[in-house]
């Protein structure tokens, strides 16, 4: 049976204007084909951006893993992370789903647990994570176009997720709540070996239980320059339709999963930095 006694995290919706992107540092250090040598029937899968993903028409979502869970019963459950994060909202609506699991959960860490994919590995009665692999934690981050009242609604929205990681990451580390609050002022790092001193991690994950998807690491990059450039023109001021429509055009009129997956790399990335220079101007 589990024996985690975690505080809930209270998942408030952000206002209209606030939108959920991954990090940039975390998109860039995050290795998409990293992923378990063998899983059964009892692994959720978190190899993705937390939430739906527009680019890919993949992404990891409470709705999905609501479903697993229904499929896996009440057995004990193995949760598989490699993830930039991304909609904080999601991964706040999953660690509560696992952390109510009635029985064992066991988070393994086999690439990158980021943002709200950290908070989705705080649910497991064990956590084991790579040498190799890292964790990432910071204050809750948006993208957000809207007037003063909207942005005063945001920030005291944020303030609870902010405070409400804070004390998780404290009750599972031990360590004060004001350590736990710098971690997530300074956007702080976690190397395997760190994690696990720090009370983030329980014990180290066997190397031979990782491998490599070379193909989907590979189409995976062209994707995060898309989103970088995405998180640019949603600074710029630009609307989230606009961007979408910018973008497609950009790469030839379509932005689908299969022209994302089948476009040459080469003239993607070129055009993409032509779009790049263009904000800087």
């Amino acid at each position: 049976m589990s024996l985690k006694k975690l505080p809930e995290i209270k998942a408030e919706r952000l206002p209209k204007i606030c939108a959920f992107e991954p990090d940039p540092d975390a998109l860039d250090k995050w290795n998409a084909g990293v992923k378990a040598v063998q899983s059964g029937d009892n692994t959720i899968t978190v190899l993705d951006v937390i939430g739906e993903d527009p680019w890919t028409g993949g992404g990891v979502t409470s709705k999905r893993v609501a479903a697993a869970l229904r499929a896996i019963g009440d057995r004990e459950i193995y949760v598989d992370i490699n993830s930039p994060g991304g909609d904080f909202f999601e991964g706040v609506a999953i660690y509560e789903m696992l952390r109510n699991h009635p029985a064992k959960v066991t988070v393994r860490i086999l690439g990158l647990a980021a943002s709200a994919a950290s908070i989705i590995a705080m649910a497991g009665d064990e956590i084991q994570i790579g040498k190799a692999s890292a964790m990432m934690v910071h204050r809750v981050s948006v993208l957000a176009i809207g007037n003063r009242n909207d942005f005063l609604s945001a920030v005291e929205t944020m303030d609870k997720f902010d405070e409400g990681m804070a004390a998780l990451y404290a009750a599972r580390t031990g360590v004060d709540h004001d350590e736990a609050v710098g971690w997530i002022d300074r956007e702080t790092w976690f190397n395997g070996e760190q994690a696990v001193n720090a009370g983030l991690a329980d014990s180290f994950l066997p190397a031979d239980v990782v491998e490599e998807d070379e193909a989907k690491a590979e189409n995976a990059r062209s994707v995060n320059a898309t989103r970088r450039v995405d998180a640019l023109l949603a600074k710029a001021g630009i609307s989230r339709n606009e961007r979408r429509s910018l973008i497609g055009e950009v790469k030839g009129g379509t932005h689908d999963a299969a022209a994302t997956a089948t476009h040459d790399a080469g003239e993607l990335k070129a055009s993409l930095s032509r779009l790049v220079e263009t904000l800087k101007l």
